[in-house]
């Protein structure tokens, strides 16, 4: 049995990706603000266990606990591999950083980069002692590697998400069990982050317009098809400790 823990996956390309690998010998760990009933069904048909727990990222102080709880549901006795998917995120505030307002910059930095960070530290010391392959999905951005307009903490929180993994891949390099580590930017994916970038004041992000277009030109990319090579990608020789990648040409 492959354990995968999930983030952000009751939606979006957390969804996306949780439907890809629903499997019979797989066991869905996600955590989530909300439950997806679509999940529930096809893993419940294709006989493959599933657990939602229920969680707001933005508690950082509880995420021991809650880690605790979903390793809790892992058994050392069919557990041969354990996989990690740091995919939830915010996209706002949306603004000049002389307008951001410092509660939700707050949430921001919580969910986006310091969640990520206690959810991988706690995945690294709870599979300490376990001796299958162990690997850690960064679900990243171009936006960490290019500034954009309006998108300051967006921009911060993906970049620091990418360098805290190098950090990782460079701790647990001479470990004989591992912890491997990747950061993948997925490309623009039609999600409701979109809506929402659709939806700002263009004083707060100039390139509006182009999101916009994407969206009538039907270059947004399904999460669907986003989550299938998320997937595959996570559980292939393709997946190589310690590197930042795009995969947007791949689609």
């Amino acid at each position: 049995m492959k354990y995968f823990i999930i983030t952000g996956a009751s939606k979006g390309l957390g969804e996306g990706i949780a439907l890809e690998l629903i499997k019979e010998e797989h066991h869905l760990l996600c955590i989530s603000r909300t439950e997806s009933d679509q999940l529930k069904k096809i893993a419940a048909a294709k006989n493959c266990p599933l657990d939602f727990f229920l969680f707001d990222l933005a508690f950082s102080h509880d995420i021991p606990d809650l880690m605790q709880r979903v390793f809790d549901s892992i058994h050392p006795e069919e557990n041969s591999g354990v996989y990690l998917v740091n995919n939830a995120g915010l996209i706002q505030p949306v603004s000049r950083v002389e307008d951001m307002d410092a509660d939700a910059v707050d949430v921001h930095m919580r969910v986006n980069l310091l969640a990520p960070m206690l959810i991988s530290s706690a995945f690294i010391r709870l599979s300490r002692h376990m001796q299958v392959p162990k690997r850690i999905l960064n679900i990243s951005s171009g936006a960490a590697q290019n500034p954009y307009y309006g998108w300051s903490c967006y921009c911060t929180g993906k970049a620091g998400m990418e360098m805290f993994g190098l950090c990782i891949s460079e701790e647990q390099k001479n470990e004989a069990y591992p912890v491997e580590t990747m950061s993948v930017a997925p490309g623009i994916i039609d999600t409701e982050m979109q809506t929402t970038i659709r939806g700002t004041d263009d004083r707060d992000f100039i390139h509006k317009q182009k999101f916009v277009e994407l969206k009538e030109s039907g270059q947004l990319v399904p999460p669907a098809l986003a989550g299938k090579k998320l997937a595959s990608l996570l559980l292939s020789d393709g997946f190589r400790d310690g590197e930042i990648t795009d995969i947007r040409d791949s689609y």
